[in-house]
């Protein structure tokens, strides 16, 4: 095999690294040492909180000046699934047809390498940066994410640690490098019902009260309701209905109480507590007389935009100068730890294709995995020459 490009050399590093959410398997120490070695200060973060595992993390920096742009990803990985069903071992990764597969290829330790091999390309022609670039790295992407990117910018924030802008290595590309980048996420919420009945007999049901046609009515109104007509740059506001249980294996009893869970992804037109207050009125009308329980369960996914300026033209145009796209610059898929990242600076999201994350025999093309390199050292190379 021909001798392998420091973005993908890296790649393979921490593929090789089992780092199943919430275990750091050295994940995290090929990142610190490979920072180091070009003069990055590094602070190794583990935080702790009941009821949560514990998490390790790592910020690292290197100078101590505006502008300050940071690298924010993560190095754990989702569980592999069935171990018979890959190709390879996930932990040790496979090259084959021109892609690299493992666990994380490209969710996201493809974009984590390649932030790495531009940066100490970019230290390597250019010195040091006349600003500050800084890695914000977590092992609690996948996992509750409490442990992780909100703490670490709490640590930040508290040593005087000021972020200008931010890229986060998610895979965003659909089908090609370079056309896609995000720019803002939906929020996510999700939500309990329960409506109580009275069970009893099918023959007799002036004896009971039947649950079910009034779960059916909640239902058929969240599902049918018009939150709004979507914005500027998001999508309509989305409820799905994802459960529907009256518990019951009787034919000829009437069910006690009926259950329904659902989840709404939410554009900026909302908050937590509008749309916990919209949904509770829609429950409430089409509940009528009923007696019901509506429970939202915590959620710490809100909605968020970057809005199109002089640093999301900057990403850009890095983009179209190294793949030939122009990126489409979307708030579409799930929620990313940009979320957080949103309240201390501007903050965009672009890496890898995202067609084989969290799946089996998840890959990146190697090609693509130095491309995105290129993408970011020019972004280095733009953003320090303002």
């Amino acid at each position: 095999m021909t001798e392998l490009s420091p973005a993908v050399s890296l790649t393979r590093d921490l593929i090789r690294c089992p780092s199943v959410t919430p275990v750091d398997a050295g994940a995290l120490d090929v990142v610190e040492r490979t920072l180091k070695s070009v003069g990055f200060e590094t602070h190794r973060l583990p935080f702790t909180q009941d009821g949560t595992p514990d998490v390790d993390n790592l910020f690292a920096k290197i100078g101590s000046c505006a502008p300050h742009l940071v690298f924010a990803g993560h190095t754990d990985v989702v569980p592999t699934g069935d171990l018979a069903r890959w190709r390879c071992d996930p932990f040790e990764p496979e090259f084959n047809d021109g892609r690299i597969y493992g666990r994380g290829a490209s969710d996201m330790k493809g974009a984590i390498a390649a932030f790495m091999a531009a940066s100490l390309a970019y230290i390597e022609r250019h010195g040091p940066p006349k600003g500050t670039i800084s890695f914000l790295i977590t092992g609690d992407e996948e996992g509750p994410s409490i442990n992780g990117t909100v703490k670490m910018l709490d640590w930040a924030r508290a040593r005087g640690e000021k972020f200008d802008h931010a890229i986060v290595g998610e895979p965003t590309n659909v089908s090609a490098l370079g056309d896609t980048i995000k720019i803002g996420r939906r929020g996510s919420l999700n939500g309990r019902i329960r409506v109580l009945g009275k069970q009893g007999h099918v023959a007799y049901p002036h004896r009971a009260a039947n649950p079910a046609p009034v779960i059916a009515r909640i239902v058929a109104a969240i599902s049918a309701h018009e939150f709004d007509r979507g914005t500027a740059h998001f999508d309509r506001t989305n409820l799905e209905v994802s459960s529907i249980d009256v518990g019951n294996a009787a034919v000829n009893v009437i069910p006690g109480e009926a259950r329904a869970q659902f989840n709404v992804r939410f554009n900026d037109s909302w908050t937590l507590e509008t749309l916990r207050e919209r949904i509770s009125a829609v429950v409430k009308e089409a509940a009528g007389e009923a007696t019901v329980e509506l429970e939202f369960l915590p959620s710490n996914a809100v909605s968020f935009i970057t809005h199109p300026g002089d640093f999301t033209e900057l990403v850009a145009s890095a983009v179209k100068d190294v793949t030939g796209l122009t990126p489409e610059l979307s708030t579409s898929g799930g929620t990313s730890d940009a979320r957080f990242i949103t309240r201390d600076c501007p903050v965009v999201e672009f890496g890898l294709t995202n067609e084989t994350i969290h799946a089996i025999d998840e890959n990146a093309r190697v090609a693509d995995i130095d491309a995105l390199a290129a993408v970011y050292l020019r972004i280095l190379e733009s953003y320090f020459a303002r």
